[in-house]
């Protein structure tokens, strides 16, 4: 059995028929992470003791006790509270803190009977596009050893990449579900914001944090958005959706119009990029779709807007971590002042130190009409400019990253090169969208993302086209790290 063949619907099945036991697959998973993951870096934390215990539990069960989906593995980013076991956001001011609670969505998966494999690696408190700001390990894209997986969700791309997780959860505040799909060459999803609790998602910026899946298909996302969706009375945001997500079937894109967003395609836009992306368009008129060019004037402002609004998001709160309450606390202070400045400066990393900065400053009496005022005004006009063009079409397309990976280190002294990395992806959480990234081919031997958006609670109509396109498209390559398992 080979873990690169696997979804998680193949493993459902193969559950369903007897074919294979829990504990089988979910040593077939433990064996690809202790093969791989010394190399790639995907898991912070492997429950390796837990796993097989729960696996053997659902293999005592009768067929007729279990539910659908037990006994099926999945990794879970670091960002999402699990009771009694560590959760540190990839910080050291949260090392070694044991939540009491599962987060929403991940009490829904344990409900379910999924199995949990472990934590993901991830940039600290999720701010960064390269999970080169953990404050634990480098995580490594398996497509080349010597390039990031993306982030801040790179933990949870490079596991399921690597084949080391049927599927992930990811998070998503400015597209870290999205770019590191790109980068990795899988599936991600950011659902509608609001379709999804965020209750125990340890918070960067209450108002564009959104739980999502990383799959190795687009029928894989349906069937984890389904399992995680739903209004919660824990999140006052939580909407749910207007309906269960049924498993995608579409063949055709008959009747469907694309727009294409001019502003992503510019200079920062890679020829190769462009290249897969314009072939991709290509599938797109035959399979009965139509693709027009659409202007959003607003989103060319939307890496500004972000961040202001996210560092002010996250300059509250991130103030709880003071070292009184929970993480770590610097000993041998004199006083409160001291132990605050102290624990704070020793726990958090250079860009979380950069974000509290900026975002204090932002807010800040004198300067809060100026900079935070201004770029909610503009987050308005980038939500207008979506509604405009869902008036024309069903669905609007881009790149999802303007460039494939790249090199581990090349960006981290450039934080502004860092930040456009997130160029095509920040302006739907800004609209609060619904957006999917799948792989549309390769550009230099790396994996490009096609990024299909959609209005508002429109996940099931845009899985649907995501799935005719990526029949189409039909992407199997698979990474060069599969040959240290072959």
């Amino acid at each position: 059995m080979d873990a690169f063949s696997l979804t998680a619907l193949r493993c459902r099945e193969l559950l369903a028929s007897r074919e294979v036991s829990a504990t089988e697959l979910v040593r077939l998973y433990l064996d690809q992470i202790a093969a791989l993951d010394p190399q790639v870096g995907a898991y912070l934390l492997v429950t390796q003791e837990e796993a097989l215990r729960r696996a053997a539990a659902v293999d005592a069960k009768r067929p007729a006790e279990r539910k659908p989906w037990e006994g099926v593995p999945i990794a879970l980013k670091d960002v999402l509270c699990t009771e009694g076991v560590e959760t540190t956001c990839g910080s050291k001011i949260l090392k070694g803190y044991v939540p009491p609670y599962d987060a929403t969505a991940v009490a829904k998966l344990r409900e379910a009977g999924l199995i949990f494999l472990g934590k993901l690696n991830m940039d600290e408190f999720a701010m960064g596009s390269s999970t080169e700001n953990s404050g634990y390990q480098l995580t490594r894209n398996p497509w080349d050893l010597e390039r990031v997986p993306g982030g801040s969700s790179g933990g949870s791309a490079a596991c399921v990449a690597a084949a080391e997780a049927p599927w992930a959860l990811g998070t998503d505040t400015g597209g870290s579900i999205r770019q590191p799909a790109s980068l990795c060459g899988v599936v991600g999803l950011k659902p509608t914001y609001g379709a999804v609790s965020r209750y125990g998602l340890v918070a960067f910026a209450s108002s564009l944090d959104q739980i999502g899946p990383l799959t190795r298909d687009v029928k894989d996302a349906a069937a984890l958005l389904d399992l995680i969706a739903g209004r919660d009375p824990m999140d006052s945001t939580s909407l749910g959706l207007p309906q269960p997500i049924a498993i995608p079937r579409a063949t055709d894109l008959v009747g469907k119009r694309f727009g294409i967003i001019g502003e992503f395609m510019g200079d920062a836009c890679e020829a190769g990029v462009r290249e897969v992306f314009n072939d991709a368009v290509a599938h797109i008129h035959a399979l009965g779709g139509v693709c027009e060019e659409v202007s959003l004037p607003s989103v060319a402002k939307g890496i500004a807007a972000y961040y202001i609004i996210a560092p002010a998001e996250a300059s509250s709160n991130l103030a709880r971590f003071d070292g009184v309450r929970y993480g770590h606390r610097t000993a041998g202070t004199e006083n409160l002042f001291e132990m605050y400045l102290r624990s704070r400066s020793e726990g958090f990393g250079p860009e979380v130190k950069r974000r509290i900065m900026i975002g204090t400053y932002v807010l800040s009496a004198g300067y809060y009409e100026a900079y935070y005022g201004q770029a909610q005004r503009t987050r308005t006009l980038i939500i207008e400019d979506f509604q405009r063009a869902f008036a024309r079409f069903d669905y609007l397309i881009s790149p999802t990253s303007p460039t494939v990976a790249f090199t581990i280190g090349e960006r981290t002294e450039d934080p502004l090169a860092m930040y456009l990395s997130d160029l095509c992806t920040i302006p739907v959480n800004l609209a609060g969208l619904p957006a999917i990234s799948l792989p549309a081919g390769l550009s230099r031997g790396l994996p490009v993302g096609l990024q299909l958006i959609g209005p508002h609670f429109s996940e099931q109509g845009l899985l649907e086209a995501a799935h005719a396109l990526e029949q189409r498209l039909a992407f199997r390559a698979l990474p060069p790290i599969v040959e240290v398992i072959r």
